[in-house]
């Protein structure tokens, strides 16, 4: 948990030691694919894949919390299992399995070829980016979840990539960004929860707050997708049918509906699958095939959400995130000695934005630094709002722009690129970042 009042400075540089861990694993996945890039090696970032460079990373963190608290082996394992086990981790890999299950039965039934031809009829050739952005926008605003946004679109995407030729990077940079801007911004995200709950703030108050910040963004990023948008030479598949949108339109409704992700993706998986069998003479065999093959393809990411999660989970008990919102603290206090109310908004976005760097995931990331931003903001006189806003704001940003978090490792996986192309195409939260940080500035002269 977060500390509520300073470590002492040795303190803080024996803790910061545990994130040790995370900086091997990103030199070594990061650095590699970098380094191979450079030599024109195909799927640079592939030939180490990240469920392998993060093993080393484990092995130091083990060693790590067996020397700083002389304990076991047995129990540092242990404590990374919990942490592989924690119910945010497990939510996500189902959710990568059914997607991952969904993509696979659904291409097979003609449901993306016919969900590709309405797509290509409602927007024209040079709209069809700002289009996807729109989209994903508003369902994950009306979800409220990043995640499941992109579960139910990829696949969709995927089809649009196949029978445009569009750049699949900034298709995936345009879905990750309309997914980002909803999961921030809905008054139903975990996120907004998670940070309007610490820091005592009505939902109401932190939108408005929000909506400053991400419209403006929202607009900025519309532009520079439709400046992106090339005319998409297509070819009509005319055995497509009207039937096959029917699985989307399910999922979509139920999305909106606010049915659980797990239902809906179940449902689309069934659906799919009994009008391929009416219109395709899809066998049950078939289907059992093609679930597989879609867990299968899933196999990677959610070896690598599962290793994440232990390891956080190690380098949290080893005072590692604790230290480093202590150090945050000092850090922000000195940017803006004489301005208490900036000091700890940038306290405050620096917690968000690092914490999360380090968990891969943004609402762990806001329980982890909350007390220590509800501190800040006091101190500042921040609103509750304002706090609760730069929070999940900074925290969604860094998140959608990890090559190792869930949204760029689904998309990677789907798209069947590179996570790390996902990231360096998520215009939203680059151009949220600095509309943010300059509207913030601003608001506190």
């Amino acid at each position: 948990m977060a500390l509520t009042t300073p470590l002492p400075e040795n303190a803080i540089q024996g803790s910061l030691l545990a994130l040790l861990p995370f900086a091997v694993f990103l030199i070594l996945f990061l650095g590699t694919g970098i380094i191979l890039t450079l030599q024109g090696v195909e799927f640079a970032f592939y030939q180490l894949p990240a469920s392998i460079a993060i093993i080393p990373a484990i092995i130091i963190a083990i060693y790590l919390g067996k020397r700083s608290s002389q304990s076991t082996i047995e129990q540092q394992v242990a404590q990374f299992i919990k942490g592989a086990g924690h119910s945010n981790i497990i939510t996500m890999c189902t959710i990568y399995l059914l997607a991952g299950a969904f993509a696979v039965v659904a291409k097979a039934t003609g449901s993306v070829d016919a969900s590709v031809q309405l797509g290509l009829a409602v927007f024209p050739d040079y709209l069809l980016l700002p289009g996807l952005f729109i989209v994903a926008a508003f369902l994950s605003t009306a979800m409220g979840t990043s995640m499941g946004t992109i579960a139910a679109i990829a696949p969709v995407a995927l089809g649009l990539i196949e029978s445009t030729q569009l750049d699949a990077a900034i298709v995936a940079g345009c879905l990750v960004s309309g997914a980002i801007f909803g999961d921030n911004l809905s008054i139903i995200s975990d996120t907004t929860i998670a940070s309007t709950r610490s820091q005592g703030a009505h939902m109401k108050d932190k939108f408005r707050v929000n909506f400053k910040f991400a419209v403006p963004a929202a607009i900025i990023c519309l532009v520079i997708f439709f400046a992106l948008g090339e005319s998409a030479p297509y070819i009509e598949k005319p055995e497509a049918t009207i039937i096959g949108l029917l699985p989307y339109v399910v999922i979509l409704v139920l999305a909106l509906m606010g049915v659980n992700v797990f239902v809906v993706l179940t449902l689309g998986i069934i659906l799919a699958a009994a009008i391929g069998m009416i219109s395709y003479d899809y066998q049950l065999s078939a289907w059992i095939s093609d679930i597989n093959k879609g867990f299968a393809s899933m196999q990677d990411i959610l070896i690598l959400s599962l290793f994440i999660g232990g390891l956080s989970e190690l380098v949290r008990t080893q005072g590692g995130l604790a230290a480093l919102t202590s150090a945050i603290e000092r850090f922000s206090q000195k940017i803006s000695p004489h301005n208490n109310k900036r000091a700890a908004g940038i306290g405050i976005a620096g917690l968000a934005f690092v914490c999360n760097f380090f968990t891969a995931n943004n609402t762990v990331s806001i329980i982890v630094s909350g007390e220590t931003a509800k501190k800040l903001s006091q101190d500042g006189e921040l609103t509750a709002a304002q706090s609760a806003s730069l929070l999940d704001v900074f925290a969604c940003i860094n998140q959608s722009l990890l090559p190792y978090g869930a949204q760029a490792l689904l998309l990677g996986a789907t798209l069947n690129i590179s996570p790390l192309e996902v990231a360096t195409h998520a215009f939203y939260p680059m151009v949220l970042f600095f509309v943010a940080g300059f509207s913030f500035w601003r608001m506190t002269k």
